[in-house]
C-alpha cells in the first residue's frame, strides 16, 4: 500500500480528469482518493482515463460525485447532515452517499470517507482559533469559552446523534453488499459528530460491519491544541479500528498544508498506523507541486516499511 494524494489538490483547477490524473501521476504517485468536489462529468472522465494514467483509485470523500443541483462551491462534504432532524434532509444525505459507495464499488475503490453529521447549534470553534491564535489560550476567556462549548454541544446532542446511528445503519447495509468500507472521520468543528467519545460509541454499535474509524492528523492536531482531547489518545484508543488516514501539515490551527510546511510531527503517528491502513496526503491549494513533491519524499521516510 502506497501513499494516496487526493485530488482535492488540484481538482478546483483542472480543466479535465486527464489534467488532473496526469498532474498527480507526475509527481510519482501510483493511488489516489477522489475528493468530494469532483462533479458526476469528473468522475466519468476518470472512469474513462484513469487505466491510461496508471493510477488506483483507493478511497472516496463523501460526496463523490457532488450531489444533484449543487455547484461544486455549494458541494461540501457537510452540505447535507446526516444527523438533521429534518427528514428531508438526513434523506438527501443518505441518498447520495450511497451514490458515493456505488461509485467507490465501480472505481473497485476500498473505503468511503464519511462526515457524520453535526449537533445543530451556533458553532463557536473558530472563536476559540481566534483566541489561540492570538497568544490567549491560557486565559481564562478562552478557558470559559471551550467549557460553554463542550456544555452546549452535550445538551444538545441526544437526537443528533441518535439520526446518525440511523443513517449509518443504513450505509453500512449497502456498504456490505458493495464490500466497501466506510471511514468516520476525526472532525474539525466541535460541533460535529462524532467526538472522542463518539467514534467508540459507533465502532461498539457497528463492530464486525464495514465501519472504521478514518484519522485525520490535522484535525486531531487541532482538538488537541485547543485542549479538547490528546492527539495520540485518539489514536491509542481507535488504532486496531484504523482503516485510513489523512495526512496533511498546520501552523496554529490552519490546516490542509503539505506536509513539511507547518509544524506537525508525524513521526509520533508512525506506531499507531500498520501496512494496510490506507494514507492519503490531502494538502490543499496554495500548496504547489514542489511542495507536494516534498512532503510525498517527507511522509515516505516518516513512514518508512508502511508506505
Amino acid at each position: 500500500m502506497s501513499l494516496a494524494l487526493s485530488s482535492s489538490w488540484n481538482a478546483f483547477r483542472a480543466k479535465s480528469a486527464s489534467e488532473m490524473l496526469f498532474e498527480i501521476q507526475k509527481l510519482g504517485f501510483k493511488e489516489i482518493e477522489l475528493s468530494f468536489n469532483l462533479t458526476a462529468e469528473m468522475c466519468a472522465g476518470v472512469k474513462k482515463a484513469i487505466e491510461a494514467s496508471g493510477l488506483k483509485v483507493r478511497s472516496l470523500h463523501n460526496y463523490c460525485p457532488i450531489p444533484e443541483g449543487l455547484t461544486v462551491e455549494e458541494a461540501l462534504p457537510d452540505c447535507y447532515s446526516m444527523s438533521s432532524l429534518d427528514e428531508d434532509e438526513r434523506g438527501r444525505a443518505l441518498k447520495f452517499t450511497l451514490k458515493t459507495i456505488e461509485t467507490a464499488a465501480d472505481f473497485q475503490a476500498q473505503a468511503v470517507v464519511l462526515h457524520c453529521g453535526r449537533v445543530e447549534i451556533a458553532d463557536k470553534t473558530r472563536n476559540l482559533i481566534r483566541l489561540y491564535e492570538g497568544g490567549h489560550k491560557d486565559s481564562l476567556e478562552f478557558k470559559e469559552l471551550r467549557e460553554l462549548i463542550i456544555r452546549e454541544r452535550k445538551e444538545s446532542l441526544g437526537r443528533h446523534l441518535d439520526q446518525t446511528l440511523k443513517s449509518l445503519d443504513t450505509l453500512n447495509a449497502a456498504a456490505k453488499e458493495k464490500g466497501i468500507r466506510l471511514g468516520v472521520e476525526t472532525r474539525y468543528y466541535f460541533r460535529e459528530i462524532p467526538s472522542l467519545q463518539e467514534i467508540g460509541l459507533i465502532l461498539n454499535e457497528f463492530k464486525g460491519s464495514q465501519i472504521g474509524y478514518w484519522h485525520d492528523a490535522g484535525h486531531a492536531e487541532v482538538m488537541e491544541r485547543l485542549g479538547f482531547y490528546n492527539h495520540l489518545e485518539i489514536l491509542e484508543l481507535y488504532k486496531d479500528s484504523m482503516i485510513g488516514i489523512h495526512l496533511h501539515d498546520l501552523t496554529g490551527c490552519l490546516d490542509h498544508k503539505a506536509p513539511g510546511q507547518g509544524d506537525l510531527n508525524f513521526t509520533k503517528i508512525k506506531p499507531y498506523l500498520n501496512k494496510n491502513c490506507l494514507k492519503v496526503m490531502e494538502a490543499h491549494q496554495p500548496a504547489g507541486a514542489e511542495d507536494i513533491k516534498k512532503g510525498k519524499a517527507l511522509l515516505e521516510k516518516v513512514f518508512d516499511g508502511l508506505i
